[in-house]
């Protein structure tokens, strides 16, 4: 029997229970799915009527599993993890120090350089297998590489004694990036999918949902690395602060999009995998489940990193103890990661 590392729940009135140290879905009496708490590492609630025992809230925080929660759309609105998972206040005061010296200056260029090398090594990736096929589109796909890549030398050239100084740039310099890589994507996206080009906010065509859907899922596992690390979700330095916005979440994510959720969406895309959206526009109950189960693969495939091969899931802990270390003075410099093609 395969071994259960994350628990999807997306079926309505589904109620998730715990039974002789595992946890048990069931519906109307029938049992839908059950893992053991010993390999389980997450559990995804992805529909709406699902209920919850304390006893199933309780093993998994004892555990250390958390427990994501995310709307149709794929936008995390709760997760639970342990009230003990919150770090040492040293961290997070440095961390809200950051913001006023240079120390933010660096950690915002590097998350910007992270995103746009990954974008353009991406579309690297897309060209080499289109080399032989289709080669014009190959050719076209490195050279918006190249277009995409020279915006590094952009960010090179920033100069501010603070993140609010540079603020607008970078996220100028990143917009114009990303219009240009999601422009190349289009390419490689079959037309069946009715491609419109890249919309976040109220996108009804089936890769952009999924795309959205991917982000969610990704969302909730930076979040969490950030909390393990002791960091506050909250106090970013690219993204500026609102209520109820975990700025720093949104600045670290940007080094793994790519990386885990578009190529991960566009593999399934040029596959032709089902990704379906309803009248609504948003993913079919089979299409968030495809996706979900997709991208938390992806974060469990190895990847190059610090002179050996590890689960993008580590590689993802790793980057947010790598801020919490520079922020506090013990690392000289913050790398942002940078995935091999």
């Amino acid at each position: 029997m395969a071994i259960v590392r994350h628990l999807l729940i997306n079926e309505y009135g589904a109620f998730l229970g715990k039974h002789h140290g595992r946890l048990r879905v069931s519906r109307d009496g029938e049992l839908l799915a059950e893992a053991p708490l010993l390999h389980l590492e997450a559990v995804l609630v992805l529909g709406t009527g699902v209920s919850l025992s304390a006893d199933a809230v309780e093993a998994c925080c004892t555990a250390g599993i958390p427990i994501y929660f995310l709307d149709s759309g794929g936008r995390p609105y709760a997760a639970l993890y342990s009230a003990g998972l919150t770090g040492t206040v040293l961290t997070r005061r440095e961390q809200l120090l950051a913001y006023r010296d240079r120390r933010g200056v660096e950690l915002a260029i590097a998350f910007a350089r992270g995103k746009i090398t990954n974008q353009a090594n991406f579309l690297r990736y897309a060209a080499k297998y289109r080399e032989e096929a289709a080669p014009e589109i190959g050719h076209r796909l490195r050279q918006e590489a190249d277009c995409v890549q020279k915006a590094v030398e952009d960010l090179r050239r920033l100069r501010g004694d603070t993140v609010e100084e540079i603020r607008e740039q970078i996220l100028s310099i990143e917009g114009r990036a990303a219009q240009r890589y999601w422009e190349a994507l289009g390419v490689v996206i079959p037309e069946s999918y009715g491609w419109p080009g890249r919309v976040a906010r109220g996108a009804r065509d089936p890769v952009n949902a999924a795309l959205n859907y991917g982000y969610g899922i990704l969302y909730g596992q930076v979040e969490r690395a950030l909390v393990l690390a002791g960091l506050d979700p909250y106090g970013g330095f690219i993204h500026a602060d609102r209520p109820g916005k975990p700025s720093l979440v949104f600045d670290l994510i940007e080094e793994f999009r790519t990386v885990v959720v578009d190529r991960t969406v566009v593999a399934m895309a040029t596959r032709g995998m089902k990704l379906e959206v309803n009248e609504e526009g948003l993913l079919t109950e089979e299409a968030r489940r495809s996706v979900a189960e997709k991208v938390l693969e992806r974060l469990d495939a190895a990847e190059r990193y610090e002179k050996k091969r590890q689960p993008l899931r580590v590689i993802l802990q790793s980057q947010a103890r790598h801020i919490a270390t520079f922020v506090r003075g013990d690392r000289a410099v913050y790398e942002p990661f940078i995935a091999r093609w």
